[in-house]
């Protein structure tokens, strides 16, 4: 959530970089926001000076009834009576303001970092990086939902059984590789100095919404209606959430958390060729990073973040690419983010398996996440997340890649956790 001085200071700038985000009406809004607060600020300026009377009064009427004067005491006590009434109509109306100020400043989104440039959609990413070479696959070769049936290792026909679309039932060694992956990961991130949390899979109201995914992402978040939960489409909301209400020490920055979860997401309107076999799921597996940073250090931790995610990629020898968002295929919350993809050679197309985001104080304003700083000034931290790694577009790589004649090899950097080579 933008912070309301920050709008108030710089109101044209906020408009401009809402434009770049294709926030619709974004001047409206923001002109909005700021006479609301306007309006709060005279009306609480009033109410202080009513206050201020009544005390004033308060002093009067004491001083009345030392002197006896115990008649025009109680005329002064029915002034304060009609002023009693009347801040009780301020309260009233200045609770309105800011229910109406917050209900709006929870529709407008992050502002796009200064290197973000506007674009429609995903066409107008920028490429900034690519690594690996592309795997030449013989004219015989499977995609992974034709591999996963040849070696029966996950079905998707079980899965829609016993749920629907988009519940995979991971078998064998296809259950093993899963498995292999989340330690693999976990590992990996322990040695790059996340601390392993295990969270709920389940969240309140007030967490979805510190985070963002409320009211922004509601549509695609599975409802636990009659305790009003919701399910959780990334581990970063009940990790990050961790912090909520909480000043937290500047000499523990930067603070680093890892989780493994599922993850459920209804991924309304999801078609065609996107949601063939692992390609979109309604509950996949997933290794998030989160960490909570002071304002001048954070980008040096999101870069730090995103040569982990490159160093995991490497390491299972995929090649991939990172792409640098636009403001129309930027998220909500976000002020800055990566998205990693990895080459799927069967399927002859890109696969997106992470994104790496700096959220700026965004989040940290609806958490109240602060800490103080060298003057013992209490300010917002940084929230940054990432993927580290997805699995089901990750599994889909790693078995398109890796087929030969004689089954689907195991990347060395996975054998030690899977405790086998080859998938045949």
């Amino acid at each position: 959530m933008l912070q309301l001085n920050i709008i108030r200071e710089n109101k044209d700038f906020v408009i401009e970089r809402l434009q770049v985000k294709n926030f619709k009406n974004a001047q409206q809004t923001i002109e909005q926001i700021i006479d609301l607060d306007n309006n709060r600020r005279d009306i609480q300026k009033k109410s202080d000076e009513n206050k201020q009377q009544q005390n004033i009064i308060a002093k009067e009427i004491g001083m009345l009834f030392k002197e006896g004067k115990r008649q025009e005491a109680e005329e002064k006590k029915q002034e304060t009576i009609s002023l009693k009434n009347k801040e009780k109509e301020f309260a009233e109306k200045l609770s309105e303001i800011d229910n109406n100020i917050r209900a709006l400043l929870l529709s407008v989104p992050n502002l796009p970092h200064q290197s973000v440039k506007p674009g429609k959609g995903e066409e107008d990413n920028e490429v900034v990086e690519l690594c690996g070479e592309i795997p030449s696959l013989s004219a015989e070769a499977l995609p992974h939902w034709d591999l996963c049936s040849k070696y029966d290792i996950i079905d998707f026909n079980l899965g829609n059984k016993i749920t629907g679309a988009g519940f995979p039932v991971y078998k064998g060694k296809g259950a093993k590789l899963q498995r292999a992956l989340i330690n693999f990961f976990l590992t990996e991130a322990g040695k790059s100095g996340y601390i392993e949390v295990q969270p709920p899979l389940m969240v309140n109201e007030q967490s979805a919404l510190a985070t963002g995914q409320l009211p922004d992402k509601e549509a695609q978040m599975y409802v636990i209606t009659l305790d009003n939960f919701y399910m959780i489409p990334t581990a970063e909301v009940p990790v990050t959430n961790i912090f909520r209400d909480c000043i937290v020490d500047k000499k523990d920055f930067p603070i680093k958390r890892t989780a493994y979860s599922q993850c459920f997401r209804r991924e309304a309107g999801s078609y065609g060729k996107d949601v063939r076999g692992l390609n979109r799921l309604h509950q996949f597996d997933k290794v998030e990073i989160v960490a909570i940073d002071s304002p001048e250090h954070s980008y040096t931790q999101l870069q730090q973040m995103m040569e982990h995610v490159g160093g995991l990629l490497k390491k299972l020898n995929l090649p991939y690419r990172v792409l640098r968002l636009c403001g129309g295929d930027i998220s909500f919350t976000s002020a800055l983010t990566y998205d990693f993809e990895v080459f799927s050679a069967a399927q002859k197309r890109w696969l997106e398996v992470s994104s790496v985001s700096n959220f700026e104080t965004y989040q940290a304003n609806r958490l109240k996440v602060r800490y103080k700083d060298e003057n013992g000034k209490t300010q917002l931290c940084h929230t940054l997340n990432g993927s580290a790694l997805a699995l089901p577009r990750i599994v889909a790589a790693l078995l398109e890649n890796n087929q030969t004649k004689d089954g689907i090899l195991i990347p060395k950097a996975l054998q030690e956790y899977t405790g086998f080579e080859i998938i045949n």
